[in-house]
């Protein structure tokens, strides 16, 4: 598989939560400021988390030497589960439309960036490059998500990070051959 187009697949895949959550919020129809301020929140969020984690990686198999396909394998399962898991979920948080709220949206959509990030090297290793487009791909996935929030059902949100995480244990699966 290519590896910038590996790279994309992933990056849309961490963006399918971003994007769930964007259509809740934009169902609140909140300004174009907000929506804009709330997209580059979850952009930067998404530029920085894998970088980190491909630190902490680095750390990692310093320490113990083993296959590394198997962990970008392991965390993209886990990852993928836990997407499917989230979206069963019912829940009714109360949105917190301030600078605040951003900021911790950013940070719950961006977890799995930081997960991501620690077999980065084993997807693509033009760290600026993955960094930039997970930012790309995430911050355009929540705009889309917050400008599409108002006409859709809560359900479309539910089913769109069921898919990413399939495709996260699609690309689990991938990396153990």
């Amino acid at each position: 598989m290519d590896v910038f187009f590996t790279t994309i697949i992933v990056g849309i895949s961490l963006s399918m939560d971003a994007f769930s959550l964007a259509l809740i919020y934009g169902m609140q129809n909140i300004s174009k400021k907000d929506k804009i301020t709330l997209s580059l929140i979850v952009g930067l969020y998404h530029f920085f988390m894998p970088l980190i984690g491909l630190k902490i990686g680095s750390l990692i198999t310093d320490i113990f030497l083993f296959n590394l396909n198997i962990l970008v394998s392991i965390i993209f399962f886990l990852i993928g589960i836990e997407m499917i898991i989230s979206s069963l979920k019912e829940t009714k948080d109360k949105i917190m439309l301030n600078i605040v709220g951003f900021l911790i949206f950013g940070l719950s959509v961006s977890i799995d960036s930081l997960t991501t990030g620690i077999g980065l090297n084993i997807i693509n290793n033009n760290y600026l490059q993955v960094a930039l487009t997970f930012a790309l791909i995430s911050s355009l996935f929540t705009y889309l998500g917050l400008t599409l929030g108002y006409k859709l059902n809560e359900k479309v949100g539910k089913y769109s990070t069921t898919f990413g995480g399939i495709v996260l244990i699609i690309l689990g699966i991938y990396y153990l051959f």
